[in-house]
């Protein structure tokens, strides 16, 4: 039984996100978990121009989330009809990346997977940055699914790496699981800077392509910035599934550079699955 996460505000984009987990897994018998956080009422600006008074109002707010959260529920079992399929609901008062980490340890969730609005403007990336909250702090698995993105077979998966963190298939379990069921090519991707690779590099690679096996090719690209040596490969390969292991940066690192992962979820605009190294 595959425990997957779905946080949702009752946006289009979210109901997106859901559609895509759906279809994704619907031949795997999953728990889906629909999770709803909300603030408490103060946070509210309606409830700032009223009356600070207003008694209840918290009891409204968390009644019309479960409401709601019911509404969805019977919505996607009428419209999916799949019976392999459960969905459990929840309602919290919390910050939605506190909860989504909450939830993750109190229900063993396998996957979360959610929509990000993506970013070209200041508006745009605070919708993104819950997306790169939970991204951050998950200790599990994190597939974005950008704002609008119609439902596609990942056939081919992009997988960029330095080959500096030592990876097995308990961490790559999820990515195996939809590689397995779709039948999906790996693509591996390194991008060099004129060197050879390190012994500990031609280690990890090595351990990378017995776990992998037939199901990926390994590509060396040009020495270039990585996220414009991810567009310049999907240019050439179509590419449905963008896959990346979140490196720990040491302090001063994550004070002088911009994590590759935050810069690429914000401007994402296909599947992206994060894997955290736990």
């Amino acid at each position: 039984m595959t425990r997957i996460l779905l946080p949702t505000d009752f946006s289009a984009n979210a109901l997106n996100a859901i559609t895509y987990a759906l279809t994704l897994y619907k031949d795997v018998k999953c728990t889906f978990y629909l999770l709803n956080s909300y603030m408490p009422p103060v946070y509210h600006t309606e409830y700032l121009m009223g009356s600070p008074a207003q008694i209840g109002l918290g009891d409204v707010v968390q009644q019309k989330s479960m409401s709601d959260l019911e509404e969805l529920k019977e919505q996607l079992i009428r419209d999916f009809n799949n019976p392999i399929h459960t969905f459990i609901t929840h309602s919290a008062l919390n910050v939605l990346s506190s909860e989504v980490t909450r939830t993750i340890q109190a229900e063993g969730i396998d996957i979360v997977i959610m929509g990000t609005q993506g970013a070209t403007g200041a508006k745009e990336i605070l919708l993104g940055t819950n997306t790169v909250h939970v991204i951050k702090n998950a200790q599990c698995p994190v597939m974005a699914i950008p704002s609008g993105f119609e439902y596609e077979i990942p056939e081919q998966v992009l997988f960029p790496t330095d080959y500096e963190v030592s990876l097995n298939e308990q961490k790559l379990s999820k990515l195996l699981q939809i590689v397995r069921i779709h039948g999906s090519l790996i693509n591996v991707m390194h991008v060099h800077n004129g060197y050879d690779l390190n012994p500990v590099q031609r280690k990890y690679k090595e351990q990378l392509e017995k776990i992998l096996h037939k199901k990926a090719l390994f590509h060396d690209v040009p020495s270039n910035e990585i996220t414009t040596a991810i567009n310049n490969f999907q240019l050439k390969q179509k590419i449905n599934l963008l896959v990346m292991v979140q490196n720990k940066h040491t302090f001063l690192e994550r004070l002088f550079i911009e994590p590759v992962i935050k810069k690429i979820g914000f401007h994402v605009n296909i599947p992206f699955l994060v894997i955290p190294q736990f």
